[in-house]
Formats: C-alpha cells, sequence, structure tokens
C-alpha cells in the first residue's frame, strides 16, 4: 500500500527520494509527495497522481536539502487529492510527517484537537496524528522523540511514519506498528523505506524494525532503537541485503508482470533448491523439521491468507490431504479473527503472505498464537513482520516481485506447500517410498515442463485477440484445478477491468450455466486426471449452449479439441502438481488481454501489493 521513503546524511535527498518513491510504485497509489528540510524551513511538494505528475510539480520549486521524506499514498481516509497527499505539516508547520497505515482512533484525536484551536487542511488521520505530535510537544515541553513516544502509546491502529522537525537537518525519529519500516545504514548517512529496494544501491546494511518500536536516526550518533511501550532500548540488529538491483529490474520485458512469468522456472528451483535431494530422497527443511512433530500430530492443519495466497492454501489442502492425510482447513484471513474461530493447541496455522506484511493475516496469526496453536509462516520477503512473528517457517525464495498481481509467488508457494505435503506423507507412511522418489523426481522437472510452456505464448496471444473485448469470463476447474480457476480469474480482475468468476465445474449447473452464450468466453481446466472425463461432460453442456470455450489440456488431447474453439497445451505431470503448470497459460492470458486493452499491466488501478491496513 502506501510507500514510505527518507534520507538524512551528506547528499542531496531529492534524487534520492524520487528514484526511491520510483521503487516503490508497485506497491498501489494514487499521489505522491516529498519533503525537504532546509535551515529556514521545509519545503513540501505534494500532487495527486504517478511520481512523474510530483516530479513536474517539483521543477519549478526548491528541492535543495540534505535531509528528507517521500511518499506514495494508497488513500484510505480522504479522497484521492493534492491535499490529502502525504507528507503533511503540523499546523504550525514545525512538524512534517508520512505514514503507512490507519489511525482508528483519529476522530476522538481530531474533535479534542478542534476543541484545543487546531484546524484540518485535509481528510486524513494523518493530520490528525502529526497535530497531536505537536500538542503533546508543547503541552509537555519536551522534544519531538518524547513527543511521539507519547502520542503513539494513545493513537489506536497500524502506523509506519517518519517525522521531520524544522530547523532540525541532522536527525528525524520513526516508528512502527503494523506497517513495514527498513532502515539503511551507510556512512554516515541514513535511507528509510518500507522495503528495502529504494537504496540496494547505496548500502547493504539494513535494520529492519519490530512492531511498536521507534527510532531516532542523526548523523554522528547512528541510530538508536527502543520499545515505544517499555522505554526499552534494543540492540539494533543489522542484517546484510541479499537482494541486487539487477532483480528489480524489468531486464528486457515490457512489464514487470510478464518477467517474473518468465522467471517461475527459475523461482521453483530455487525455492526447490537445498530443501530436495532427488537422489537421496530426503526432503530437509530447517524450520519446517524443528516442527515436524507438531505437524504429525496436529488434529488439523489451518490454512490462512488471503487474495492469491488464499488460492496456494486452497491447493494445499488437496495436498495436505491427499499425501498426508491431515485435515486441513482454509480460511479467508480478513475474516478468520471475526468469527471466535475455535483454535486448539495442538492445531497448527499456517499463514502465507508474499510480502509478509499482510495486515488480516498478521491479525489472525495473533489470534491463533493467543489461543496456542502453532504459527508456520510462508513468507517471500526476508525479515518480513509474519517471518519474525510466526514460530518457525519458510521462505520462498521467488525473488523480488514488482507486479502488483502476483505470478511467480503464487507458484514458489506451492512449490513449498507441495514439499511439506510429500515430506509429512513419506514420515507419516501414508505414501510408500517408491511413491515419494517418483513425486520428487516429477517435482524436479516441473521447471523444465514450465519452460516447455512458456514457449507455446503464440497460442494465448490469437486468443486475446478474439476475446479481450468481452465483459465477462468462467472459470472452471475441478479438484486440485478448482483454486487455479480462482486464480485465473482473479488475475484477469485485477489486470484487465474485465469481471471474471472461478467455480467448481460441477457447480456450473447450480446457476452460472444460465449465464453462458457467445458473449461469455469459459475457461476449463481440463488436463488429463481423475475427473477427465466428468469435465469432458461440463464443456458438452457449454457446447450445447453456444458457449465459447477455451480449454487447457493435455499435450496429444483430442477430444477436448474437437470441441473447445481453442485450446492450449500443457505437459503432462502428476495430477497433484498440474496447478504449478495450468497457472501459467492463465497469467499469460490475463497479460496479454491487459495490454491488448491499454490497462496499466503492473499497477492495476486501486490495488496494492502489500495491502498494509485492514
Amino acid at each position: 500500500m502506501c510507500g514510505i521513503v527518507g534520507y538524512l546524511g551528506h547528499r542531496e535527498a531529492y534524487p534520492i527520494l524520487i528514484k526511491g518513491l520510483q521503487r516503490l510504485e508497485y506497491r498501489g497509489y494514487d499521489s505522491a509527495g516529498v519533503a525537504l528540510g532546509t535551515p529556514q524551513h521545509i519545503e513540501v511538494i505534494k500532487k495527486k497522481g504517478k511520481v512523474a505528475d510530483l516530479e513536474k510539480e517539483a521543477k519549478s520549486k526548491n528541492t535543495s536539502g540534505k535531509i528528507g521524506i517521500g511518499h506514495t499514498r494508497w488513500a484510505t481516509h480522504g479522497v484521492p487529492n493534492d491535499i490529502n497527499s502525504h507528507p503533511h505539516f503540523s499546523e504550525s508547520e514545525n512538524l512534517v510527517l508520512i505514514h503507512n497505515g490507519i489511525i482508528e482512533n483519529y476522530d476522538a484525536l481530531k474533535q479534542e484537537l478542534i476543541s484545543r484551536g487546531y484546524s484540518f487542511r485535509s481528510d486524513t488521520d494523518t493530520e490528525v496524528l502529526v497535530n497531536f505530535i505537536e500538542e503533546i510537544k508543547k503541552v509537555e515541553n519536551t522534544n519531538l522523540e518524547n513527543a511521539v513516544q507519547i502520542a503513539l502509546t494513545q493513537v489506536v491502529g497500524a502506523y509506519a511514519i517518519a517525522v521531520m522537525e524544522k530547523g532540525v537537518l541532522d536527525g528525524m525519529v520513526l516508528a512502527k506498528k503494523g506497517s513495514p519500516m527498513v532502515v539503511g545504514i551507510g556512512e554516515n548517512e541514513f535511507f528509510v523505506a518500507s522495503d528495502a529496494s529504494p537504496f540496494l544501491e547505496y548500502t547493504k546494511d539494513a535494520v529492519y524494525l519490530d512492531d511498536e518500536e521507534m527510532a531516532v536516526i542523526k548523523i554522528g550518533e547512528g541510530i538508536s532503537i527502543k520499545t515505544i511501550h517499555g522505554n526499552e532500548f534494543i540492540d539494533p540488529n543489522i542484517q546484510k541485503l541479499q537482494l541486487n538491483l539487477e532483480a528489480i529490474e524489468k531486464g528486457g520485458f515490457d512489464h514487470f508482470m510478464l518477467k517474473e512469468i518468465y522467471e517461475q522456472p527459475k523461482s521453483i528451483r530455487d525455492t526447490l533448491r537445498g530443501r530436495m535431494l532427488v537422489d537421496e530422497g530426503i526432503i530437509a527443511m530447517a524450520g519446517f523439521q524443528e516442527y515436524e512433530a507438531k505437524f504429525m500430530n496436529a488434529r488439523r492443519i489451518i490454512i490462512i491468507g488471503c487474495g492469491t495466497s488464499w488460492h496456494a492454501g486452497l491447493v494445499a489442502e488437496y495436498l495436505f490431504e491427499q499425501y498426508a492425510r491431515i485435515p486441513v482447513e482454509v480460511e479467508y484471513a480478513s475474516e478468520f479473527r471475526y468469527r471466535d474461530p475455535i483454535i486448539n493447541e495442538d492445531d497448527v496455522v499456517i499463514a502465507i503472505s508474499q510480502s509478509g506484511e499482510t495486515a488480516d493475516t498478521l491479525a489472525a496469526i495473533e489470534l491463533a498464537k493467543e489461543r496456542g496453536a502453532t504459527i508456520f509462516g510462508i513468507c517471500n520477503v526476508v525479515g518480513s513482520t509474519i517471518a519474525r512473528t510466526a514460530h518457525a517457517g519458510a521462505y520462498t525464495h521467488a525473488g523480488p516481485e514488482i507486479g502488483v498481481a502476483s505470478t511467480k509467488a503464487f507458484s514458489s508457494q506451492v512449490a513449498v506447500l507441495t514439499l511439506m505435503a510429500l515430506h509429512l506423507g513419506h514420515k507419516k507412511g501414508t505414501i510408500t517410498n517408491s511413491q515419494f522418489h517418483e513425486l520428487l523426481t516429477e517435482l524436479d522437472n516441473i521447471p523444465n515442463k514450465i519452460e516447455k510452456m512458456l514457449d507455446s505464448d503464440d497460442q494465448v496471444l490469437e486468443i486475446t485477440e478474439k476475446y479481450s473485448n468481452m465483459a465477462n469470463f468462467l472459470y472452471l476447474g475441478r479438484g486440485v484445478n478448482f483454486p487455479v480457476a480462482l486464480e485465473g480469474a482473479l488475475k484477469l480482475k485485477e489486470i484487465s477491468y474485465i469481471h471474471a468468476e472461478g467455480y467448481p465445474a460441477a457447480e456450473m449447473k447450480h446457476g452460472p450455466i444460465a449465464l453462458i452464450d457467445q458473449s461469455m468466453p469459459v475457461v476449463v481446466i481440463a488436463n488429463q486426471g481423475s475427473q477427465y472425463e466428468k469435465i469432458v461432460s461440463n464443456v458438452q453442456e457449454i457446447k450445447a449452449r453456444d458457449g465459447n470455450i477455451i480449454a487447457i489440456v493435455n499435450e496429444g488431447d483430442t477430444t477436448l479439441k474437437n470441441l473447445a474453439n481453442f485450446c492450449i497445451e500443457i505437459p503432462l505431470t502428476e495430477e497433484a502438481f498440474t496447478p504449478l503448470i495450468t497457472t501459467i497459460p492463465l497469467q499469460l492470458l490475463s497479460y496479454h488481454i491487459a495490454v491488448y486493452r491499454g490497462c496499466n499491466v503492473d499497477q492495476p488501478r486501486n490495488l496494492a501489493k502489500s495491502v498494509t491496513v485492514e
């Protein structure tokens, strides 16, 4: 969601802030702004629209200064416009603040401040927070650090904030709860950001703030971290970043999404590497094996996630129940904690999140922990909040995913979950040694089969030309490919703005069949497997109603080629592994349709990469 950047040091801040904001565009936003400190005042420049619009606005402004903060806003309180954009001044303009998150008790605070004579320029909760800090600073006659700390003990909600003070050119105050914040440590200079991408070329040393921690960065003194409520000082844990600049560049592709689709063979190999030793017949996952007994003896596994991560969890439900014979429930994280769920101490909760910062998933984790469940996190971002909150976990090694619509993160999540299910099944004896070795060999070959699949992109382009102007799509799948149908529909909705629904193919007769006509293409995942004949029957039902059928079939399929309007062929593999392959043509279809329609593929409207508010 919102992206924050900051700089303090010996360089000009503005170019660093602008480049940082460009790196954070993938998070999703509707406006952008910067604040730059000079000896006389703080220059605030902000604009509705993209970072490019901000740059145009800044051409006529003073952009000097070696301290500054920047922000890309995803609107929560107040419509997207120039006034509601960040940074926000306090009423006196002595303080300026940027904020990622939501202040839930902002209205009560606002009314109290109005009663004390404050007025407000914007409709945002953020302007309330900066004025609240200013009021405390004034009333308590204290410094900025103490004022921020006192204010945050009275604030309800989530935040990552950076605060600057007029005339203070050598320091700023930071704080975090529920939204990500990382500080890059250079040679007598500091970088602040929502993730590490804005400062990769300057330093690889980074400190990730934990929830309810605040930090003061100051030239000549370094970084000081303490807890907001306990006032306990924390030794900074400086980590060496493993990312590189090449990983966050397009690499010759037109869009990040297309690059990331084509990176899936590599990302799956990287996720499996070192964990799956095919020749030895071993799956070795340190974090997982430490809690292996918990999984083996679990009454049930509860999988929580949002969006694409939830779809990965649905795939895992089939895998864990088929191979390990452990009952699984898959829950929307956003609904989980609001229905007073029954959670037992012998339950294992798997929390899936690409960013590791998803607010709904974090809230669900906290509830499950309070009730004694074991939490296992699956994330793509090292050092993320979920990774630090879980008892144990596994990183996917997908590499940075910049496109808002998740592609390689999904396949890497499914790969990790597949390893876990196979390992448990082997340990429990619910799959034999020979089956286990055969499955490992086939899983090892999946990246090669995806590479082969990616070579058939021309099939998808032909379909794109015919169906890009349709208003509705229906996606059908059975068994383990029903979640893939959901994921395919989601991708089309996200980036092309076409209404699409995913359904179990058998459920088509229970309502959706009424919608089928020539203007509603039906995408059917019809790979060879235990339910192939039933899928064929479903296709015949669609054909009988003059529906347009796009079928995902295995190489050599002749039955559906005679029924479908278009067929996309995929390599044959173990049925349980098919989601890793069947998702590829659906991603490509969504991508090409979006491009054909002129949509912003990497930054679709209203969406954010990391949803850090509930």
